[in-house]
C-alpha cells in the first residue's frame, strides 16, 4: 500500500485553528503516513508536533512556509527536511517575525481609522504567536463586521483594500539559499493561487528553478486533473520534482489533510530528495 504524504499544512503556530498536536492527530485519522507542518515563517510548532507524531506513528518532516517577494507579489516557498536549529534559518525566521509583527500593528492602526478600535488586541487574543491577516479576519467575524473570513479579506484586508499593508519580505533566492544551508529542499507553493496568467506562472517557475529551487507543489486539494497535469508538465520543463500539500488551515468540506494528494507517475516525488 502506498504511503499518503501531506507536505503543507498549518497549525496555531501561525494561522491555523488546530494545535500542532490536533493537526497530527487529524492527519493520522485521515490516513496520512508522512506529514510536514509548514507554518508561516515559524517552526515553533514542530517540537509539539513531533511528540504527537511519534505517538501516532506518523513520520514528521520539518517544514516551514516562508513569505517572499517576487516582482511586487507575495510568493510562498516551503522548506522541507531542514535543521530547524540552523543559525541561518533561525536568523531569517526572526527577521520575518519582526516584519510580520510590524505589519500586524500597521493593520491594526488602519482598522482603527475605519472605525474598528482595538483590533490588534482582538486579533492577538485569537493567535498563538504572530498575528496574521487571518487572525484579523476571524476577529472581524467575531465582532460582526463581516459574516465570514472571505468577506473580511474582500472588504478590508486584501491588496488594494483600505486596511491592506504591504510588507517587503525576503526575496526567493534568499529563502532558497537559507533552506539549502539548513540541509532542506525548497518547494514553490500553490503556483495556481497567485492570480497570475499562465505565462507569468511559468516565468515564476523558471526563475525559481534558475535560483536553485528543488520542487513545485503539483498536487493540492480541489484541483482538476488538467490543472495537476499542467503543473506536472511545467515542473518537468524546469527539472523540478513534484510535491503534494493540502494547505490545511481548519476543518472544512473542501480542504482536508491527505485528501486526493497524488502525483502524476511521470514526475519525481520531492520525498526522493530528502
Amino acid at each position: 500500500m502506498e504511503k499518503i504524504y501531506d507536505l503543507h499544512c498549518h497549525s496555531t503556530a501561525s494561522d491555523g485553528v488546530l494545535t500542532p498536536t490536533e493537526v497530527v492527530q487529524r492527519a493520522y485519522a485521515q490516513g496520512v503516513n508522512v506529514l510536514a507542518l509548514t507554518d508561516h515563517d515559524s517552526v515553533s510548532g514542530l517540537d509539539e508536533a513531533k511528540i504527537a507524531a511519534d505517538k501516532c506513528g506518523i513520520d514528521l518532516i520539518s517544514g516551514v512556509e516562508i513569505s517572499t517577494q517576487w516582482e511586487n507579489r507575495g510568493i510562498h516557498i516551503v522548506g522541507l527536511g531542514f535543521d530547524k536549529t540552523h543559525p541561518k534559518m533561525t536568523a531569517l525566521l526572526q527577521q520575518q517575525a519582526d516584519l510580520r509583527h510590524k505589519r500586524a500593528l500597521e493593520i491594526g492602526d488602519k482598522l482603527a481609522k475605519v472605525g474598528v478600535e482595538n483590533a490588534f488586541a482582538g486579533a492577538q487574543a485569537l493567535a498563538n504567536g504572530e498575528v496574521t491577516r487571518a487572525h484579523y479576519a476571524r476577529y472581524l467575524v467575531q465582532i460582526g463586521k463581516v459574516s465570514n473570513d472571505n468577506q473580511a479579506f474582500k472588504k478590508y484586508l486584501s491588496q488594494g483594500k483600505s486596511c491592506y499593508v504591504k510588507t517587503e519580505w525576503c526575496d526567493i533566492p534568499t529563502a532558497i539559499d537559507v533552506i539549502h544551508q539548513a540541509g532542506g529542499v525548497a518547494v514553490l507553493a500553490h503556483p495556481l493561487r497567485y492570480d497570475m496568467t499562465a505565462k507569468k506562472i511559468r516565468q515564476l517557475i523558471a526563475d525559481f528553478a534558475s535560483w536553485g529551487g528543488d520542487a513545485l507543489e503539483v498536487s493540492g486539494c480541489g484541483q482538476t486533473p488538467d490543472q495537476r497535469k499542467q503543473l506536472a508538465n511545467w515542473a518537468k520543463e524546469q527539472g523540478l520534482a513534484g510535491s503534494v500539500g493540502s494547505d490545511f488551515h481548519f476543518p472544512c468540506c473542501w480542504v482536508e489533510l491527505g485528501k486526493s494528494l497524488y502525483l502524476p507517475t511521470e514526475i519525481e516525488p520531492v520525498w526522493n530528495l530528502f
